[in-house]
């Protein structure tokens, strides 16, 4: 803290201790006595609540953050508004002190406990720091609380300024006199704009802000803006002198959510270390600094029913308000859940309706802690209660888990039964282990040995799933024929999920046709009898939910799994469509949704769009698709839109949509394809770079030759019109004879001006074999054979290709194939608006869209005008600044020091005359760097 934190502003006739300037604003009101520092009778005016204060080192300039600021401040209102930790004083404290054009903004940190009368007084100090123009004189700011005839003195007097007076309060939260922030609202409307405020605040204050977001003269940067990117993680613990592994910042920046503060406690507690990597993994909310901070600054301002409804909502991963209500019951909890999430940053909202709430990974450790130390019994209701509301809202798995939880030892078993279909651990949450149920009721129900295995295998806990199956195994030896017959069936179903997690698709193919085979001896013509129950189990009350329906459906989305991880599109397209219909007969919606979702995405691959874009709806509208369950599912859809909308070249919605597929682009045939759309617009956007990188790392790691095929013919394209053609050559050699990879050869071959080698590499896309192709590949074919007619002179067969071309396309809407074809394409579809075509206006619509296009990037090389030339190796980063890593990662790829690559960054940003990433990358576009 600077020296003058510990000075007091006193009152001195024309000076200020803060500034030394001559004091202006000592004329011209209408209470003299009060001149500059302190209220009659009352203390004097503390300096440090009068300057911005020091940020903690080391310090991380956020360029991002800052643009953000210096343009809301250029408007009436300015809103940094998150709870405890985000950043808000130090962001406004590094803006204040930066460097710009006229006076610095006047700062006030609002104290706890601020009567209305001292703080007009601190208010008319601070006005005093920034009204330093004599130009303007001086405007008459009240010390004390302001009656309306000073105010509206004061606001003419401001209006009437040459210059602007920016204001930041700090803490705004911390006003609660509603005549303080009236007065504050009516200097913002009646001074024509001469008046910023930049404002600091937990919580919104309750100001008339509609009125200004309406006008679009509202900035707010809350906790979302103020969460660390990635990028900014890895800086950060550069700046703190710890070396992290990039993908460990990546898991710190996902345990924190970017949260400021967590990062600089977790820093601080890495630079302890020996091994930074295992110090992230075991980074938690229970660490003595995290937990006393989220006690005191989070938990400790709430009211007590709402601190006592989070601790008790914590039994869960997520909640929503009627959750809540059963677990408390209090009829308001999700009232009062809504309320805590207003200010975000520590409880999420999933944005679905109803809304669901989840805590910050490190207040959740907080929140279970207190949880613990409620009595056992009542904990045990509180799990009850869950299991009761999961079972009865379609959420088997998680009642499963809360009834092993609360030693619910007969519904465990009976959800198992009745439910296990639901109970695939399509997404793996980790959460920790109920208690093992005691042998004594294992040994009377085997099943509940089997409850806990799947409970364990839906967690992702392979090792102890294995070890609760085999005491099952052990235990039912005894058991008579009918009941040992559900029994391996459930058995069988268990050890599929168990294969599943294991990643090994034989084994998986091998346990979804031992489940397959527990249905098999009981095939017959009249299928099951009128109650739904497999013939020959009549025997056991229970036995009757096990039917062919459920094992058909469950086995046959693991095939499809199966193939669709091993890029065997096909397979897996028929093998979701069957066991989608089994799910649907049987009321299996968690299953039905899996296949849904990826069959939408495998309708997209193969470019029947239409399809897709139903499935995907379809799915997206499914009851599991609410909240924060289902998300690989859920992503499934959001990446089939993706692709549909990418192939009908809507890049803004392409974009928004894959945003939202999340973990589909985790798993490998969805990763595949989310290669494919996100490389493709990448390319589109004017970034070459960033889609060859994106197509290269996919293309190693592609399942199945088709998925590399086309992975290899994207890549090699974009090769080619950024002018690396061996390179693009040498690729399409390796690629295999698909039609893809020949298409895009044939392309290369028209493209060095070889027609007739062309001609001759051009697979026939019109053979009956074509039509399994998928159709993206076809029309794209169609349309180079097209060209290529065109090329040699013959219009009138170049015309008929056109119309096949478009016949295919029309249907599903496909436009991106047209509008990012070849030069020659347009000129096709244009002189079909002379000629005539059954397709006048989609024709029109495509030419507009080819005409609306940029220009191709030059292969001649480029244009280099800078003064000072970068060099090979600051070239070389540039084309990664195109990219979202980060530093670290950058000097990763490089195999170069994190400073040796900031200080590359540094040059180029200072020869390109630019100040932050993407300004850089706009620069050397513009030159043609890249």
């Amino acid at each position: 803290m600077p020296e003058e934190a510990d000075q007091v502003v006193t009152a001195r006739s024309g000076t200020s201790d803060i500034t030394g300037t001559p004091d202006l604003l000592t004329t011209g009101l209408d209470s003299p006595d009060v001149a500059g520092g302190a209220l009659p009778g009352g203390p004097p005016l503390l300096a440090s609540r009068l300057t911005p204060p020091v940020p903690p080192e080391p310090v991380l300039l956020r360029p991002r953050l800052l643009d953000r600021l210096e343009q809301g401040a250029s408007g009436p209102l300015t809103l940094v508004c998150a709870p405890a930790g985000w950043g808000k004083t130090t962001l406004l404290s590094t803006w204040a002190q930066g460097e710009r054009e006229g006076p610095a903004p006047a700062w006030l940190t609002v104290a706890v406990g601020e009567t209305t009368r001292r703080l007009w007084g601190y208010l008319a100090a601070a006005l005093r720091t920034a009204a330093d123009d004599p130009d303007d004189g001086p405007p008459p700011v009240p010390d004390g609380p302001p009656r309306p005839e000073q105010l509206e003195t004061l606001a003419a007097a401001l209006a009437a300024r040459e210059r602007h007076v920016l204001l930041v309060l700090d803490d705004l939260h911390r006003v609660t006199d509603p005549a303080a922030l009236t007065g504050l609202e009516f200097l913002l409307r009646h001074t024509d704009g001469r008046l910023r405020l930049v404002a600091g605040a937990r919580s919104e204050p309750p100001l008339a802000l509609h009125r200004w977001r309406l006008a679009g003269e509202l900035t707010v940067i809350g906790a979302d803006d103020l969460a660390f990117t990635a990028d900014e993680v890895a800086d950060l613990l550069v700046a703190h002198g710890v070396s992290v592994p990039a993908p460990a910042v990546a898991r710190l920046a996902e345990r924190t959510t970017g949260w400021p503060a967590g990062l600089r406690f977790a820093a601080l507690a890495l630079g302890d270390g020996a091994d930074p990597a295992r110090a992230v993994d075991r980074f938690a909310g229970d660490q003595p600094d995290v937990a006393a901070y989220l006690r005191d600054e989070v938990l400790a301002p709430l009211e007590p029913a709402t601190r006592d409804v989070l601790r008790r909502v914590a039994v869960a991963v997520a909640v929503h308000a009627d959750l809540a209500a059963a677990l408390t019951g209090r009829p308001d909890a999700g009232h009062l859940l809504a309320e805590a999430a207003r200010e975000g940053g520590f409880l999420h909202q999933d944005g679905g309706n109803p809304q669901w709430y989840r805590p910050h990974p490190l207040l959740a450790d907080v929140l279970r802690d207190e949880l613990d130390r409620l009595p056992a019994d009542e904990v045990r209701e509180l799990h009850r209660r869950a299991a009761g509301w999961y079972a009865g809202h379609d959420r088997p798995a998680e009642a499963l888990r809360h009834a092993l939880l609360a030693g619910e030892w007969a519904d465990a078993t009976e959800l198992l039964v009745t439910r296990w279909p639901e109970l695939a651990p399509d997404e793996p949450a980790a959460v920790p282990a109920p208690p093992e149920p005691p042998a004594e009721a294992v040994r009377r129900d085997p099943e509940l040995a089997l409850a806990a295995a799947a409970e364990r295998a839906y967690a992702g806990d392979r090792a102890t799933a294995d070890v609760q199956l085999r005491r099952a195994l052990a235990d039912a030896a005894d058991l008579p024929a009918p009941r040992r017959d559900r029994f391996g069936r459930l058995a069988a179903a268990v050890e599929l999920s168990l294969a599943r997690l294991g990643g090994d698709h034989e084994e998986v193919r091998r346990a979804a046709d031992r489940l397959l085979s527990t249905i098999a001896g009981d095939e017959s013509p009249s299928g099951p009898d009128a109650d739904g129950a497999v013939a020959g189990e009549a025997g056991d009350p229970r036995a009757g939910t096990a039917e062919r329906d459920d094992v058909r459906a469950v086995a046959g989305a693991a095939h499809g799994l199966a193939a669709l991880a091993e890029g065997e599109l096909p397979t897996a397209r028929d093998r979701f469509a069957t066991a989608r219909e089994a799910a649907r007969r049987a009321g299996r919606p968690r299953t039905e949704l899996l296949c849904v979702s990826r069959s939408a995405v495998l309708e997209a691959a193969r470019g029947a769009l239409r399809a897709a874009e139903e499935l995907a709806r379809e799915a997206l509208a499914m009851p599991p698709c609410q909240g924060w369950s289902s998300r690989s599912d859920c992503g499934y859809a959001y990446l089939a839109l993706a692709l549909v909308d990418w192939q009908r070249d809507r890049p803004a919605e392409a974009t928004a949509h894959l945003a939202l597929a999340g973990p589909a682009g985790a798993e490998p045939g969805g990763a595949a394809l989310t290669a494919l759309c996100r490389a493709g617009l990448l390319a589109d956007g004017g970034d070459p770079g960033g889609a060859l990188r994106t197509l290269a790392e996919a293309r190693t790691a592609a399942p199945g030759p088709e998925l590399g095929e086309w992975l290899a013919a994207d890549e090699a394209q974009v090769r080619a019109v950024v002018g690396d053609v061996d390179g693009a050559r040498a690729l399409l050699d390796a690629a295999g004879d698909g039609p893809a990879p020949a298409t895009a050869a044939a392309r290369l071959r028209l493209r060095a001006g070889d027609a007739r080698a062309a001609e001759r590499a051009l697979p026939d896309w019109t053979a009956p074999g074509a039509a399994d192709w998928p159709l993206p590949v076809r029309l794209g074919a169609g349309l180079l054979d097209a060209a290529l007619a065109g090329a040699s002179g013959d219009a009138r067969r170049a015309g008929r290709l056109l119309e096949e071309v478009l016949a295919l396309a029309e249907p599903d809407g496909f436009r991106r194939v047209f509008t990012r074809a070849d030069p020659g394409v347009r000129d096709l579809l244009a002189a079909r608006l002379d000629s005539g075509t059954a397709y006048w206006a989609t024709v029109s619509e495509l030419v507009r869209g080819v005409d609306a296009q940029p220009a191709a990037a030059s292969a001649d090389g480029p244009a280099r005008t800078l003064d000072e030339p970068l060099t090979e190796r600051e070239l070389t980063i540039l084309r990664y600044l195109q990219s979202i890593l980060s530093n670290v990662e950058i000097a990763a790829e490089l195999s170069l020091s994190v400073n040796t690559v900031k200080t590359h960054v540094r040059n180029i940003y200072r020869k390109l005359d630019a100040t932050r990433r993407r300004d850089a990358v706009r620069r050397a576009r513009e030159l043609r760097l890249i």
